[in-house]
């Protein structure tokens, strides 16, 4: 997806800020022009990131010529940032994983326990692992 993304001009002294209209808050800054775009890419993907994790859905962007109206903006480069948000899907994925039986049988154990199907709680239980390893 490509996002207009606005960038007040740096100088010898100050960095590039960026905006992007079309997600407000999300916002990015870079000592170049270079860093400024590249720094707005991953702004882009934790900022969607955020909005799933909260249940919010996503707005396409809207055309630059339509954000060039905006007063507010004079004066800004404009530069559109193509994001891939294929890592972002959260569409359920058919895999193949081998188990020894005796674990296979734990988790499915723990499953019914806990009212899930077996993907299901493998899910849960590779996110809180994960969620744990960043804590450390």
């Amino acid at each position: 997806m490509r996002y207009p993304i606005a960038i007040e001009p740096g100088d010898a002294r100050h960095a590039y800020g960026v905006v992007v209209p079309d997600l407000p808050g999300c916002f990015s800054g870079g000592d170049s022009l270079d860093e400024a775009i590249e720094g707005a890419r991953e702004a882009i993907l934790l900022h969607i990131e955020g909005l799933l994790e909260s249940g919010k859905g996503l707005t396409e962007p809207r055309p630059v010529s339509e954000h060039q109206q905006n007063a507010d903006y004079e004066g800004w480069i404009w530069a559109l940032v193509d994001v891939d948000l294929t890592g972002l899907d959260s569409r359920a994925k058919r895999i193949n994983i081998t188990l020894p039986t005796r674990i296979l049988n734990l988790v499915d154990k723990a499953a019914r326990r806990g009212g899930e199907s077996r993907s299901g709680f493998l899910a849960h239980a590779a996110l809180e692992y994960m969620e744990r390893r960043q804590e450390r």
